[in-house]
């Protein structure tokens, strides 16, 4: 036994993505000073240590996902269809109500919570990505309306399934942005995107003007046109994440010394560790602080989108690029969130935010593109 384990971690340690394991440490790493000095005024160690044992959990994880062939896991593909739909629906009898949205789920005797949204984002990208080259590699077509209605009734499917039942549609939104990613990457025509985008648009303007949409949701928006409109209320976050931001200027007051991320009062800088955890890189580190974790973010991002571009197979590319558009998607809606010009929809910061469920999801999205990087490689190096 001792020798198999040792066998697994020297395969590992040759062939695996070590440079993109380092980079989801580093960010983590950072998020978690970050998390601690937003803490800190709790006189609690819980949320590091939970962050901590996550690290640890993401990083075997990291190791396990990256010896797991995906393609041969997506021939499993109605486990995985089964997966999602059996996860969500434990939100029903299990969901917990955090800030409107019943988006987690609590076992009883539990200490943590468990985000369903966060697993099926790798689940839905291996699913999508092999609908689109079957369609590809069978079928021979990407621009027939039926095609179009296969991949993206599933992403249509799936965002109304998770909506309906935890009313979270930041996480919903995720899926539609990787469903954009990877259909444009596999070749789907333009027309499609602007018909699309044209009917989206068309259809939120007549709900808009009906007044079918939640009233909660059109002030999420009323409030970036206006910042005076209901400043303690809907404006209330992210004004203050404007003034933290603004008062740590270019090196910031100091680590453990900003302003509202010390204070006492809880709304003196809301949802500091989990939501504007940038808010308070800004305040205590600064523009640079604010800067290194987008470079380190964009570096994530790019390694990504490198390895897509050298996959072994067409599958593989596109699970690359929707883990990449995950990324994206998540970086620029909470970065913007904390800059104002962006509506606040519940995304957290990638590895940065406090959520045990998100660092070891995206260490487990991380481990699968790392696996697929080690079989892009020739096989007597692969094999060696």
């Amino acid at each position: 036994m001792f020798t198999r384990l040792k066998s697994i971690i020297s395969d590992f340690i040759q062939q695996a993505d070590l440079v993109l394991l380092a980079l989801c440490c580093t960010a983590t790493c950072y998020g978690l000073a970050l998390i601690y000095s937003a803490t800190r005024y709790k006189d609690t160690y819980r949320y590091v240590v939970v962050q901590a044992a996550a690290l640890c959990i993401g990083i075997l994880c990291y190791i396990f996902f990256s010896m797991v062939d995906i393609e041969e896991l997506s021939k499993k593909w109605k486990w995985l269809v089964a997966f999602n739909v059996v996860f969500i629906l434990l939100l029903i009898p299990f969901g917990k109500e955090v800030y409107g949205n019943r988006a987690w789920v609590h076992f009883p005797g539990m200490p943590v919570n468990i985000g369903p949204a966060e697993f099926i984002k790798i689940t839905f990208s291996i699913l999508l990505s092999r609908q689109l080259q079957w369609l590809q590699e069978e079928k021979r077509d990407l621009k027939s309306i039926s095609a179009i209605a296969f991949i993206g009734g599933h992403t249509i499917l799936l965002c109304g399934y998770y909506y309906v039942i935890s009313s979270d549609m930041g996480n919903a939104l995720v899926y539609v942005f990787i469903f954009i990613c990877m259909a444009f990457a596999a070749g789907v025509a333009l027309r499609w995107f602007v018909l699309a985008f044209a009917a989206a648009g068309g259809g939120i303007t007549a709900l808009w003007a009906m007044d079918l949409i939640p009233s909660y949701m059109k002030e999420r928006f009323i409030v970036l046109f206006d910042h005076s409109y209901d400043p303690l209320g809907k404006g209330w976050q992210q004004t203050r994440s404007l003034l933290a931001l603004g008062s740590g200027q270019l090196t910031g007051q100091g680590f453990l010394n900003g302003t509202q991320t010390q204070a006492r009062y809880d709304g003196s800088l809301p949802a500091r560790w989990t939501d504007f955890i940038f808010s308070v890189a800004g305040e205590e580190l600064g523009m640079l602080g604010c800067l290194g974790i987008i470079l380190i973010l964009a570096a994530i991002i790019v390694r990504c989108l490198m390895v897509a571009k050298r996959a072994k197979t067409r599958m593989s590319a596109y699970i690359c690029v929707g883990m990449a558009a995950m990324l994206i998607f998540q970086t620029v809606e909470n970065i913007g969130m904390c800059l104002f010009v962006m509506p606040v929809i519940g995304l957290t910061l990638p590895f940065f935010s406090y959520g045990g469920s998100s660092v070891v999801t995206l260490f487990c999205a991380m481990g699968v593109v790392s696996g697929i990087k080690k079989r892009s490689l020739p096989d007597w190096l692969r094999n060696r």
